[in-house]
């Protein structure tokens, strides 16, 4: 065969695949239409015939209801009460339906309503609602058949009163279809009825018997509840308590709904203490000296007697990981007559912290210890450690035998950490009964995560019997949860101490202020800190009188208290105005 016809062939064969795959193609689409229309046309039929069924029950309860007697139409445990169940499954042709059943008295604005109707009768009629749903392949289906019925000649006054139960959002804004289920086991019959909101969030009673405690319970999937309460031991005086319904008159109730949020709860200790601790027995952490040297355990001017004067030594970097704070420059060492140490911080490029951020450090310092506490971390995050050795006899020289910086890292995560966390609403008064009030615990991943928790503003507390204080919470407490969010909050403790303050320092339009200075002091204490990512700092182990507190902040005028108590676990904010 020449190459011609070789060519030709295999041309030949790639057009027959690929009209194979085409046809192929093709006739796998309409045989997926067919199937499609087919299992459509199978719905429509099932539907039709499910929907018709769905009929026949609505009809055959309506018809039977309206054989009845007037007097006679009614459901079981309804207002008013009647032998028909408010809810009922039947199975109908391989189909299992739910048919829902509702009588209410009803006021015809022919003859004006409510106070304004003429012959002062509002049941005028009865309102008969029935509801059948299934479930289909595209969900849940329903039908509802409305209808009146009159009573035979002239209506006539029903005893009771009216019962209306109005449900809103947080927002104060009518939830429809709400579900309310009222319940008096003191009536007779008993009253069971779980009935909805209309579109304006009403639900109301026309002829609801004369008695007390009726229970009302209001609810809605993906929503909080809302109910009222019995008088018990626990609770004398609840709120809201359990409706009365007096002849004649309207008993109106407002409940309040809305999404719930998720909140997470993750618990941390705030600082761990470390140091950086340099005895000079090698030269690790030395980066520079001048006419210093270091040998055995000791710093000391260079070359021996006669020694020439001053000298000086400069650490490494410090520079921590996670670092929350500094807190204390100290250092060993002897100085005979004639002789001084003079210490200095730097940051670390080598340039001296300035007197704003560390008074005196550009004279030094030659008393330890030294708090550095007032030393921005975030500004600085690294610091280096000099000193100056210097004499005024030759034949002497001063001895650093070591120095030490203290700092504060963290937050460390702590697991199992019990709390309490309570809502601000009330079901109770006298004493007190908060809606949510329940012992928590973090758990050993030291986080939890609180489900369908209704909105609400919350307090969350740590008890001292679990050996910490609580020292700082992102964001601070109480703090609001709104409907249908997501929110996170970082408890942060401490070892317990009797006497401790939390300060948190906001701007004046509310915003939460970092890096503040918060000078704490009275005649035995002085304590300068920085505020938090959080706005916060907590000072503990003091003793409880009266101290002045100072805070500061570029930008904003200085805030300044010589009257603040503490005692126990105390707090204060302070307000710091812009310049």
């Amino acid at each position: 065969m020449n190459s011609r016809s070789a060519r030709h062939l295999h041309g030949e064969r790639g057009i027959t695949l690929i009209d194979t795959i085409v046809g192929t193609a093709l006739m796998l689409t309409v045989f997926l239409g067919i199937t499609a229309a087919f299992q459509l046309s199978l719905d429509v039929v099932t539907n039709n015939r499910v929907r018709a069924g769905a009929i026949a029950l609505l009809n055959e309860r309506m018809e039977y209801l309206r054989s009845l007697s007037y007097t006679q139409i009614g459901v079981e445990g309804g207002i008013p009460a009647g032998i028909v169940p408010q809810t009922e499954t039947v199975s109908w042709n391989g189909t299992d339906y739910t048919r829902r059943t509702s009588v209410l008295y009803s006021d015809d604005s022919a003859d004006g309503l409510g106070v304004a109707d003429q012959n002062g009768i509002i049941a005028d009629y009865k309102t008969i609602r029935v509801e059948v749903s299934w479930t289909s392949r595209q969900g849940e289906r329903s039908i509802v058949l409305v209808g009146r019925v009159s009573p035979f000649g002239v209506e006539s006054a029903v005893s009771g009163g009216i019962l209306t139960i109005q449900v809103v959002n947080a927002s104060a804004v009518p939830v429809s279809d709400a579900q309310v289920d009222i319940v008096n086991t003191e009536t007779s019959p008993a009253i069971n009825i779980r009935t909805y909101t209309n579109t304006n969030g009403l639900v109301s009673f026309i002829g609801a018997p004369a008695a007390s405690n009726y229970q009302i319970t209001v609810s809605r999937p993906g929503y909080s509840t809302a109910q009222t309460y019995s008088d018990t031991a626990e609770n004398p005086d609840p709120n809201p308590r359990h409706l009365s319904v007096v002849d004649n008159e309207t008993t109106s109730s407002t409940f309040s709904i809305d999404v719930t949020s998720t909140k997470s709860i993750e618990t941390y200790k705030l600082f761990e203490l470390d140091d950086f601790v340099d005895s000079f027995n090698t030269s690790q952490f030395i980066s520079a000296t001048s006419s210093v040297d270091v040998v055995g355990g000791e710093a000391v001017l260079a070359g021996g007697a006669p020694y020439s004067s001053p000298g000086s030594i400069r650490s490494t970097t410090i520079t921590p990981s996670t670092l929350i704070g500094w807190d204390s420059l100290s250092w060993q060492g002897t100085e005979p007559a004639q002789t001084a140490i003079t210490l200095h911080v730097y940051d670390s490029s080598n340039t001296l912290i300035p007197d704003s951020e560390l008074p005196g450090n550009s004279v030094g310092f030659t008393s330890s210890p030294v708090s550095i506490a007032g030393i921005s971390a975030s500004t600085y995050p690294s610091l280096r450690i000099g000193a100056d050795l210097s004499t005024d006899d030759t034949n002497e020289t001063p001895i650093l035998q070591s120095w030490d910086v203290s700092y504060r890292y963290g937050p460390v995560m702590l697991p199992d950490l019990p709390f309490t966390m309570h809502g601000l609403k009330t079901i109770g008064n006298s004493p007190t009964i908060y809606k949510y009030d329940e012992d928590q615990s973090s758990g050993s991943g030291a986080s939890i995560t609180l489900l369908e928790v209704e909105w609400d503003t919350y307090l969350l507390s740590v008890a001292t019997t679990t050996g910490y204080n609580l020292a700082e919470s992102c964001d601070t407490q109480p703090e609001v949860l709104a409907p249908g969010t997501t929110q996170t909050t970082k408890l942060y403790v401490l070892p317990y101490t009797p006497n401790t303050l939390l300060v948190d320092v906001r701007g004046d339009d509310g915003a939460l202020i970092t890096d503040a200075s918060v000078r704490v002091y009275d005649a035995n204490y002085d304590e300068t800190f920085t505020t938090s990512s959080c706005g916060q700092i907590f000072f503990d182990n003091l003793t409880a009188g009266t101290y002045s507190i100072i805070v500061s902040k570029s930008g904003y005028q200085s805030y300044s208290n010589s009257t603040l108590n503490i005692s126990g676990a105390s707090k204060t904010s302070v307000i710091l105005s812009a310049l």
